[in-house]
C-alpha cells in the first residue's frame, strides 16, 4: 500500500472514530416527510420569527454579523471553563463568568438532525448556517440527500444557501476562521454542498467510489466555486487538503490530493488574474505582517491538518484564535456595507472526544478571548455577535466538592468503596479502567495522574467519547439580541441573524426599510408549501 493511501486510511479511521456512521433505524416512529424539504424548516423559522419580532423593540440594524461557534461546548463545559478561568487568576473560580456569558441575550437550542437524535457537526452546521435541518454527515443539502448520495446532492432543490451567501448577495464581505481544517464540517457549512462531510479532498471522494468531477470535494468548492471563492478571509488549518500527494508543504507534510492540483496556487492565480491584492500565509509571523496593511483577500493555512491545541502549540509559529479573529475583523470592517464572520473554536470537540479535559477547557477559554477581542473592536450599536455551540458532549461535572476545589482535581468525596474520583469525568469514551471484584482502581496511583493528557475514568469504554443530545446555550449582543431568548430549533439561528442584518429570505427588522419586509422568496416558500398541503 502506498504512503498516500495509508495516510488517507489513517485519517478516515480517526474521523470515523469521532463521528461513526449513523445506525439504521429499527421499529421507530416515522419522520414527518416534510422535514426532508428546505421549505419546512424555512417556514418553521419564519413563523417563530414572526412571533418573536412582536416582542422585539430594537430599531438598529446589524451592519456586521459575527457568529462564534464552540464546537462541542456544552453547558457543563462552560461551567467548568468559567471555574478554571477564575482559578487561573487565583480565585475560587465558581463566581467567575466567561466574557460572553455577560451578553444580554441568552437562550437554549435543540440540536438533533432529521435522522439522528444526537447530532454531528455537519448536520448542525447546515442548521445554524443554512437555516435547514438535514441528515447526519451531510452539509449544505436538505434531508432528501442521504449520506454519500452524490447525485442527489447535485439536484438544485436539495441544495441550500448559507447566511454567508445571503450576506454576499447584499454586498457584504465574508470570512471564516477556525482552529480545525478550513474544510472541516463546521466551517464548510458556510460554503459547501456535499453528501459526505469527509469529502475534504478528491481522494476521499474517490475512496467512496464517487466521481470528484461530478461531486466536487470540499477544498475545491472553497477555492474555485461560489460562495467560497468570494470569501475575503480564510484562516485555519488543513494545508494537506489543498496540495498534491507528491509535494510537501512548508513544514514537510505531504498533500492528500490525487488530481495533481495545487489549490493554494489556484487561489493565488485567481486573485492575480482579477487584479486583487492578496496574501497566502502559513505561520504567525506572516499573519502578523498583514495587520497594518492587510490585502483584499487573505488565505492562512497554519497546519497540515487541524491546528494544535493552544496548550501544545508553538506560540512563535502558530497564531491564536484571538489573533486570527482580530485580523479578520480588521479586514472585513473596511466594507461600508458590513460583513458576516464565522469563528470556530473547533478543538474543544476533539479534546472532549479524547477525554483530555485540560485541553477542552483551555480551548473554551481561547474562544472566550476571541469573543472579547471582537467586542472590543465592534460597536454594540451596529454589530450583532452570537456565541453558541453545535452540540454537547458527555462530560460530567459531578460530586460534592468544597468551594474552590481544583476543577481538574479529585472530588472532595470518594465513592462507596472509598476510591477517589474526579470532579470532571465522562460517561463514555477512552479512559475506562477494569474493576477488580467490582472495585475501581485508585487513579491517583497512576504514573501520569494529573498530566495534560491524563484521562479521567469513564463508565462505558469506547475508543472515542461521544457527543451528547442535550440542548446547547446561545448568547447574543447587539441589535435585536432579544430575539435569541427562549428555546428553539437550531435552524432558526441564521434566520434570526438575517432578520437583524437585513439579509436573506424572510422577515427583516423594521429598521431595514422602515417596516417589516417579506422577501418574494419567503412568499414563494409559503405558497409552495401551501400547495403541497392541498395535495397531501
Amino acid at each position: 500500500m502506498s504512503s498516500k493511501y495509508l495516510i488517507l486510511l489513517v485519517l478516515a479511521v480517526v474521523d470515523a472514530r469521532y463521528h461513526p456512521e449513523a445506525p439504521e433505524p429499527r421499529n421507530l416512529p416515522p419522520i414527518n416527510p416534510l422535514e426532508y424539504t428546505a421549505e419546512y424548516w424555512f417556514n418553521e423559522a419564519q413563523a417563530a420569527l414572526q412571533k418573536r419580532s412582536q416582542r422585539d423593540s430594537g430599531q438598529n440594524v446589524a451592519r456586521n454579523l459575527v457568529m462564534f461557534l464552540g464546537d462541542g461546548m456544552s453547558v457543563p463545559t462552560m461551567a467548568a471553563a468559567r471555574t478554571l478561568k477564575g482559578q487561573n487568576e487565583g480565585r475560587t473560580g465558581e463566581e467567575e463568568e466567561l466574557f460572553f456569558e455577560s451578553f444580554p441575550g441568552i437562550g437554549l437550542v435543540k440540536t438533533y438532525c432529521v435522522n439522528q437524535q444526537i447530532a454531528d457537526s455537519a448536520c448542525t452546521a447546515t442548521a445554524y448556517l443554512c437555516g435547514v435541518k438535514n441528515n447526519y454527515g451531510t452539509t449544505g443539502v436538505t434531508a432528501a440527500v442521504a449520506r454519500r448520495d452524490c447525485n442527489a446532492s447535485n439536484i438544485e432543490a436539495n441544495r441550500v444557501q448559507s447566511i454567508a451567501e445571503w450576506a454576499l448577495a447584499e454586498g457584504k464581505d465574508v470570512g471564516i476562521v477556525t482552529t480545525t481544517r478550513v474544510t472541516h464540517a463546521s466551517p464548510s457549512g458556510a460554503y459547501a454542498k456535499t453528501a459526505n462531510r469527509n469529502w475534504e479532498n478528491d481522494a476521499q471522494v474517490l475512496a467512496d467510489s464517487q466521481d470528484p468531477e461530478v461531486c466536487a470535494d470540499i477544498a475545491q468548492q472553497l477555492i474555485n466555486m461560489n460562495p467560497g471563492k468570494q470569501f475575503k478571509v480564510i484562516l485555519g488549518g488543513g494545508r494537506q487538503e489543498f496540495i498534491p500527494h507528491n509535494i510537501t508543504d512548508e513544514e514537510g507534510e505531504p498533500g492528500l490530493r490525487t488530481d495533481n492540483r495545487n489549490l493554494i496556487e489556484e487561489w493565488q492565480q485567481d486573485k492575480t488574474d482579477r487584479n486583487l491584492s492578496h496574501a497566502y500565509v502559513w505561520n504567525k509571523d506572516q499573519l502578523k505582517s498583514q495587520f497594518e496593511s492587510p490585502p483584499e483577500y487573505l488565505l492562512g493555512l497554519f497546519e497540515g491538518s487541524h491546528m494544535h491545541y493552544h496548550l501544545e502549540a508553538n506560540p512563535d509559529t502558530e497564531p491564536t484564535l484571538e489573533e486570527m479573529t482580530e485580523i479578520a475583523i480588521r479586514m472585513l470592517s473596511r466594507n461600508e456595507k458590513g460583513f458576516f464572520l464565522f469563528v470556530e473554536g473547533g478543538r474543544i470537540d476533539h479534546a472532549h472526544h479524547a477525554n483530555y479535559v485540560h485541553l477542552a477547557l483551555d480551548e473554551t477559554l481561547e474562544l472566550d478571548k476571541a469573543v472579547g477581542k471582537a467586542t472590543d473592536m465592534l460597536s454594540e450599536d451596529d454589530s450583532l455577535i452570537v456565541v453558541t455551540a453545535d452540540h454537547s458532549h458527555v462530560m460530567a461535572f459531578n460530586g460534592y466538592s468544597a468551594r474552590g476545589n481544583s476543577i481538574y482535581g479529585l472530588s472532595s468525596q470518594t465513592d462507596s468503596d472509598r476510591m477517589p474520583y474526579m470532579t470532571i469525568s465522562y460517561t463514555n469514551g477512552p479512559g475506562a479502567r477494569k474493576q477488580v471484584n467490582g472495585v475501581r482502581d485508585d487513579i491517583t496511583k497512576e504514573s501520569n495522574f494529573g498530566e495534560l493528557r491524563w484521562r479521567a475514568h469513564v463508565d462505558a469504554p469506547r475508543n472515542s467519547e461521544t457527543h451528547g443530545g442535550d440542548d446547547v446555550a446561545i448568547f447574543a449582543r447587539g441589535p435585536h439580541y432579544r430575539l435569541f431568548s427562549g428555546l428553539y430549533e437550531q435552524s432558526q439561528i441564521p434566520h434570526l441573524m438575517a432578520y437583524a442584518g437585513c439579509i436573506g429570505p424572510g422577515l427583516h427588522a423594521e429598521g431595514c426599510n422602515g417596516a417589516n419586509t417579506v422577501h418574494v422568496t419567503a412568499i414563494l416558500i409559503v405558497i409552495t408549501t401551501a400547495v403541497k398541503f392541498l395535495f397531501l
